[in-house]
């Protein structure tokens, strides 16, 4: 399979695309106690990867140096998976094995100047387009709830601590140049009311990190999950004494938990995740249209209510460009829970040509020695915090913890115009292919034959049987293809990968769509006002039939038309890469 996917890559991509972002688990997942993983394994696996990077990549004819990183005609920025390592999840402060065995595997990715912040714990950037734009690399194992070997984010000991104060450095920095930033990791920050992949204190800190540096933030990718979907942050949960700068010990909120590999984030613990995430949208502001247009269709007046404002929605969403909220994209794997995938992003290229940012050795020399010096203070720190737990362990009192000040990041200029993941501009995400490779097609394994259909169990196969007792293999070519397109895309309608065109999907998705004014909608039909009305069931190669009859449920209410179900639907049917079956989705999620 990977094999078969680079050389499509190569053929079909290669000379298509400006970079690429590996968001990690590369090798052999730890699920099978019968045959367990070793380094060398793991390891080799990742190194295979490499290769094949190399061969997909390299240049013709590298320049005669000793500089690696300069080997390919595209960077690749690589993150560490939880599975990346053993004991899986456990990745511990570094430098450690890990950081220094990555470190020779991966360097053709990492800049030279960033390798020392690699060794440190395995986070670094690359520019990408040089003075241009940056993705910045994040080891999310120090953040990840899973991970027992470490703590946190709250105290200064801890990686998870160090690795968000770097982030706030970089994008600083990144921020002087007038440079834009792609974050990207392994494990998403998913945080629903029963499950969080992020320990609270790292993923309060990481929000509050969004939010202020939202001017340089162009997207945040992830993986992990298998599950295509995306995230939706509210500011408005960052806890207050965040913002003040105080850390917070651990969760004022209870969440539970994540399952702790991905083997067992299957198909219900996904069916679960992916509810929670509707049920809380369902909580975003909505604009007072919605409800002018629900009391019009049921005939009733507004009485003594003011006419509606959309400023109040605006103001709601943090603004014209719903700079409230952030959208984490998170995108399913290549070596599949489901279909293998492949996204590919399409980004505003309008005068990256003629932008001339920042470059002055000064500010180089700045945040280099700011670096140096923050580490050095860190150290510190963490030795002074262990005399003084030392201290208090030799008193054998109690007293209550002080709270631990850190440094805010610093917001945007007052002047500054919204960042790209909020106003269409240079560098802004205007869409997505999601390519994917139909297994079942390519491996050709079954056959029609109605006269057989009575032999067989109905499922996924019914009515159709292997093609010889032998299960002789008869595979078609290999090939990905575009499961959909949200440039063309006629059930999702995003106009672009912006804040406010993702939240305006969550809030359909959730059946809170915003819709009409109350005026513009009195000399409308109002069977017709529905968001989804340019629907055509047949743009989409590979949409199903949703408008089967439905099983009746007992105590079910009068059932939603599939026309009212088309956004949740879908989001849904490709969470799954097309993998469910209608039967399958009505009986999980009930639609």
């Amino acid at each position: 399979l990977i094999n078969a996917t680079f050389d499509w890559i190569r053929d079909e991509l290669k000379d298509s695309i400006d970079f690429v972002i590996w968001t990690g688990d590369s090798a052999r997942h730890d699920n099978d106690e019968k045959i367990p993983r070793n380094v060398q394994q793991v390891t080799h696996l990742n190194q295979l990867l490499v290769d094949k990077f190399y061969e997909v990549f390299a240049k013709n004819q590298d320049e005669p140096d000793d500089d690696p990183t300069n080997d390919l005609v595209v960077p690749v920025i690589p993150t560490f998976g939880n599975n990346d390592i053993l004991p899986h999840n456990i990745f511990e402060k570094g430098p450690n094995l890990w950081t220094r065995r990555y470190l020779d595997i991966w360097r053709p990715f990492i800049p030279e100047v960033q390798k020392h912040s690699f060794d440190q714990g395995g986070w670094f950037y690359v520019e990408a387009i040089p003075n241009h734009l940056a993705v910045v690399s994040l080891n999310s194992l120090y953040f990840f709830n899973s991970n027992s070997a470490v703590d946190g984010c709250a105290a200064k000991s801890e990686p998870g601590y160090r690795q968000l104060d770097w982030l706030r450095i970089q994008l600083q920095y990144l921020r002087d140049r007038n440079m834009k930033a792609i974050i990207t990791g392994h494990v998403p920050p998913a945080r629903t009311d029963n499950k969080s992949n992020w320990d609270e204190t790292c993923w309060q800190k990481y929000t509050l990190w969004m939010h202020q540096y939202r001017d340089v933030i162009v997207a945040t990718l992830y993986g992990h999950m298998n599950t295509d979907h995306f995230i939706v942050q509210d500011f408005d949960e960052v806890d207050d004494s965040v913002v003040d700068g105080y850390e917070i010990i651990k969760s004022s909120n209870k969440r539970g938990m994540v399952a702790t590999a991905e083997q067992q984030f299957g198909i219900q613990s996904a069916t679960s995740y992916l509810k929670d995430l509707r049920k809380s949208w369902t909580k975003l502001p909505k604009p007072q249209a919605d409800e002018d247009a629900d009391a019009l269709k049921k005939g009733k007046k507004h009485k003594g209510k003011k006419p509606h404002n959309p400023d109040d929605y605006d103001a709601e969403i943090g603004g014209r460009y719903a700079e409230r909220f952030s959208i984490s994209h998170v995108s399913p794997s290549v070596v599949p829970n489901y279909f293998p995938t492949i996204r590919v992003y399409e980004y505003n290229i309008t005068g990256l040509d003629r932008k001339v940012p920042r470059t002055n050795e000064d500010i180089f020399e700045l945040y280099a020695t700011e670096t140096l010096e923050d580490e050095q203070t860190l150290e510190e720190d963490m030795i002074a915090e262990d005399e003084n737990l030392e201290a208090e362990r030799k008193k054998k009192k109690k007293k209550k913890p002080k709270k631990h000040r850190f440094t805010v990041p610093k917001p945007p200029s007052k002047s500054a115009p919204p960042g790209p993941a909020y106003s269409p501009q240079s560098l802004t995400l205007l869409g997505f292919v999601q390519y994917y490779a139909n297994l079942t097609r390519i491996n050709n394994d079954f056959f029609e034959d109605d006269a057989e259909q009575q032999r067989w169990k109905d499922g996924k196969h019914h009515g159709k049987k292997p093609f010889d007792d032998d299960h002789t293999p008869h595979p078609t070519n290999f090939t990905y293809e575009v499961l959909y397109d949200t440039r063309s895309d006629k059930v999702y309608e995003l106009e672009d990968l912006t804040t406010r065109s993702y939240l305006r999907l969550a809030q359909r998705i959730a059946g809170v769509r915003p819709r009409k004014s109350a005026v513009q909608m009195l000399g409308e039909d109002f069977e017709e006002v529905e968001a989804d009305e340019a629907f055509d069931a047949d743009a989409h190669q590979g949409d199903m039939d949703i408008t089967k009859k439905k099983h009746k449920r007992k105590g079910d209410k009068k059932k939603k038309s599939p026309k009212d179900n088309k956004p949740w639907y879908t989001f849904v049917r490709r969470a799954f890469v097309d993998t469910l079956e209608p039967d399958d989705i009505e009986e999980e999620f009930g639609i």
